[in-house]
């Protein structure tokens, strides 16, 4: 737009202010550290827009003990606080005009309507009512990391940034490090010890140094986004010269590296933020690539300078220049003039020229190429297009041809006169399918065969009629000019195929990173998108330790990396900068790797390779897979360290169960074989025949429970190895449950044993073994635990499959144990003090190897539990 057009606000900016109208207006008080003096200026604000008449509410005021900060809150209302937090509704229903609202990042207690006071803010401002809060720099989410790096101490509780550019007033509180160094040591912001302390840290001059700027740059990027949006909405479309702002334009030229330093020189004298930018047009696929590795190459020298780098697709460079000028507030574009023929400039037009022509406000600064840049070209840009090849060449033949064919029924039966029509088909069909060169090419033999068939003289190349003549150069222009348009349009349509491939691999990446649970697959998943995408091989290694990496992922089966492609990789992981072929390390390797980075550290590295090198524009893309990759790949990593750890944490309670059960169930027996055999050796002579028996019979009973115990452990120790195997074969019911009762006897003394077997059950599927003690260690629970009830082996028929119950009528299972007490060192709330919490555990294992299943509940006729094992009826495949 030049400046004699109409200026026309922007739509999304209009209505942008339309929404800011039914909503209250944010003015946030921000510093750079606390103790600036943030709540005390808007404190001071706050009382003199009241002695104005304004309606002024304070919603939560954060003294922290300060005098004079406390001092300015007399006189001002203030609404009492609800437990600990501010009365979102008390301020809701009063509806000041503004309200007070302290300490931004502040975290809500539990019970809160908004965890957070920026979102009781943001519920303020919808409701219409104007805010005044307070912000430290740190607290700001896209600032973190970099506070974090500074002053060696992380802030949990951060406000997103699209609160702070939300905001219509952003008042920067300023104080420079002496300053609020001397606040420190006068107890105005800490106490004294914990001044003492804040200085030696998070207040070192340094810090607070550091912290300043970045508090006056996030203040300046919010006020520039500001403007930018004042001058959209009010159609503005030349910049505002509050500051410099320079733009240098790349292209693929040897002279371009010239120009970006020379724009280096100009920002650092003007003290002023720079970007380079390349605009893609369809010309851009047809570089050589030499000139593509020569435009990258350009575009990192910018980054390395200091840059912001950018590459734009667009149809013209002009036009996408001039526009991404504008949205950026460019004061100042800079550009390289070619040294080009005044005939190709005639015909195809001058960049510089047009930009001049159309900049409007923003200045052009113009930079000629070397004399020593190279001789001058007639026709440039048609060397830039693909070279002719022998199939397009013989496609051109066979157009001409098939046009001649057509044409020829159409003049002799229907004497059709204007046939070029036809062969101009023939033309546009040529340079969509190959490109310029073949659009040419059948022009000129659809020009010739129009005059040899179809002009009179006929079958010869003589041309008698003046109107023929016109007719053929008529022809002849419209050739040229749709093979032309045909051929960028088939460019474009190339360009965007491209990207629209790898668009959608992004988006399936996308969708199956989300999917991955470990590093592998989502390297894997990086791999084969990467490699469909770009058309490369490509490998992922992930990182190992600090100092080695493994193959990951892979695009294709066979792709093997040298030990210097590995060295190379490892140098990556380690500098975190790219290697290999396009980078400025190792430039002439076959591979060029990248950094897989996260917010913590490099997670990895992504290797790709082809017979050209990665565009910027296809290196650009790649990072942006690579970063999501490695969110993946650091996300995969913390969830198998979160599981190792709780692994760990849970083998270090058994353990510490499994001695604490040691120590209790072994002590017990211990002592009482100690006991009897003491009073044996003590007094032997002077017990009498049965206490000397009772004695020896003691010391028998507390080594079996002993020898049980240890069995248990021995068991479970086992189940854990794997070690156990289960042989499976018939098995009669009854004899299973007999041969367990008989074994049972001994331990239940006066308890009753009975059994309750149907009768005509089939024979089930087991391990006798397992069955045996299976069984047995349910038994003895229900002994342990039956208070002296009966014990009730039986057997029935369910389905397809046979039920071996062992019930008892003591005091059942609490709510909740029927699962949990299957659990190792786990025992029913009931407890008794022998319980070892393992042989339900071990229980469980047998089943399980036998492929049977366990179950728990309450009987239901009386009270007791009752514990069943279902075995299948026949042998599974």
């Amino acid at each position: 737009m030049t400046e004699g057009e109409e200026r026309r606000p922007s739509p999304d900016a209009l209505l942008e202010q339309a929404k800011a109208e039914t909503r209250g207006r944010l003015k946030i008080y921000l510093g750079a550290a606390p103790g600036v003096g943030k709540t005390y200026e808007m404190l001071s604000d706050a009382r003199k827009k009241r002695a104005e008449g304004v309606d002024i509410l304070a919603g939560v005021i954060e003294t922290h003990g300060r005098a004079d900060t406390l001092a300015l809150t007399d006189g001002l209302d203030i609404v009492p606080r609800r437990g600990t937090e501010m009365d979102l509704d008390a301020l809701l229903a009063r509806r000041p005009e503004i309200a007070l609202v302290d300490e931004l990042a502040h975290t809500n207690a539990d019970g809160s309507r908004h965890p957070k006071r920026w979102m009781d803010v943001d519920e303020l401002l919808a409701a219409g009512i104007d805010v005044w809060s307070t912000l430290n720099v740190q607290h700001i989410e896209s600032l973190n990391d970099v506070v974090a790096r500074i002053t060696r101490v992380r802030v949990r509780e951060t406000v997103p940034d699209a609160v702070l550019e939300r905001a219509d007033e952003v008042e920067l509180i300023d104080l420079t490090p002496d300053e609020l160094t001397k606040r420190l040591h006068q107890g105005k912001v800490y106490a004294p010890d914990q001044a003492q302390r804040a200085l030696r840290h998070y207040f070192a001059p340094g810090n607070l140094s550091a912290l300043r700027e970045l508090a006056m740059r996030r203040a300046a990027d919010t006020i520039d986004g500001q403007v930018r949006g004042h001058r959209r909405a009010q159609g503005e479309d030349g910049p505002w010269a509050a500051g410099e702002r320079i733009l240098v334009c790349v292209d693929e030229r040897e002279a371009s590296a010239g120009v970006v330093r020379h724009t280096k020189r100009l920002a650092d004298r003007s003290k002023a933020p720079w970007m380079a930018v390349h605009v893609e047009t369809a010309r851009s696929a047809r570089l050589s690539e030499i000139e593509r590795i020569r435009l990258a190459e350009t575009l990192r020298l910018a980054e390395r300078l200091g840059a912001e780098t950018a590459t734009l697709p667009g149809d013209g460079v002009t036009e996408t220049l001039l526009a991404y000028a504008r949205d950026q507030n460019v004061t100042q574009i800079i550009v390289g003039k070619a040294r080009r023929s005044a005939l190709f400039e005639m015909i195809f037009g001058s960049v510089v020229r047009h930009l001049i022509d159309r900049s409007g406000s923003v200045s052009i600064e113009v930079v000629p190429e070397p004399e020593t840049a190279g001789a001058k070209t007639l026709f440039p840009v048609l060397s830039a297009w693909p070279a002719l090849t022998s199939r397009g060449v013989a496609e051109a033949l066979t157009m001409t041809l098939i046009a001649s064919l057509v044409a020829w029924p159409l003049d002799v039966c229907l004497g059709v006169s204007n046939l070029t029509l036809v062969y101009l088909g023939a033309v546009l069909i040529s340079a969509l399918t190959r490109g310029l060169w073949a659009g040419l090419i059948t022009g000129l033999l659809s020009a010739l065969a129009f005059n040899w068939f179809y002009t009179e003289p006929r079958y010869t190349f003589t041309v008698v009629d003046p109107d023929n003549v016109l007719a053929l150069l008529a022809f002849s222009s419209a050739a040229i000019v749709v093979s032309a348009l045909a051929g960028r349009a088939r460019q474009q349509t190339l360009s965007a195929r491209t990207e629209a491939r790898t668009s959608r691999e992004l988006f399936g990446l996308s969708r199956q990173l989300t999917s991955a649970t470990t590093e592998d697959e989502a390297a894997e998943s990086l791999a084969r998108y990467a490699g469909r995408a770009f058309d490369v091989e490509c490998v992922v290694l992930a990182r190992v330790g600090l100092n080695d990496l493994r193959l990951a992922g892979v695009s294709a089966a066979s792709l093997d990396l040298t030990d210097a492609d590995m060295a190379a990789a490892r140098w990556t992981a380690e500098k975190g900068e790219p290697t290999g072929r396009g980078a400025d390390t190792l430039p002439g390797a076959r591979w060029l790797f990248l950094p897989l980075r996260t917010s913590r550290l490099v997670s990895g590295v992504v290797g790709v390779a082809r017979a050209r090198p990665l565009t910027p524009a296809e290196r650009r893309r790649l990072v942006a897979m690579g970063d999501q990759a490695a969110s993946a790949m650091e996300r995969a990593h913390v969830s198998i360290a979160l599981e190792q750890s709780r692994v760990e944490t849970e083998a270090e309670r058994l353990r510490g169960t499994m001695l604490a059960s040691l120590s209790h169930d072994l002590r017990t027996p211990i002592a009482g074989i100690l006991g009897a055999a003491s009073s044996l050796r003590t007094y032997g002579d002077r017990h009498d025949q049965q206490t000397r028996d009772e004695l020896l019979g003691a010391i028998e009973s507390e080594s079996g429970r002993m020898q049980r115990y240890v069995e248990k452990l021995l068991d479970m120790t086992r189940l854990d190895a794997g070690s156990i195997q289960a042989h499976r074969e018939l098995l009669e019911p009854g004899d299973v449950l007999s041969a367990v009762a008989k074994r049972a006897q001994s331990l239940a003394g006066s308890h009753a044993i009975r059994m309750e077997i149907e009768p005509n059950l089939p024979m089930i599927v087991a391990d006798a073994t397992l069955a045996d003690q299976a069984l047995f260690n349910l038994v003895e629970n229900a002994l342990l635990y039956g208070e002296g009830s009966p014990v009730t082996l039986a057997a029935r028929r369910t389905g397809d499959a046979v039920s071996l119950e062992v019930s008892d009528e003591g005091p059942g299972l609490a709510p909740g144990d029927e699962a949990r007490i299957f659990e190792r060192f786990q025992r029913g709330s009931a407890q008794i003090p022998n319980g070892t919490g393992l042989g339900l555990a071990i229980v469980k294992g047998f089943v399980s190897l036998m492929r049977a299943e366990i179950s728990a509940k309450n009987r239901p006729d009386r009270k007791g539990a009752v514990f069943s094992i279902v075995f299948p009826i026949r042998v599974e495949p």
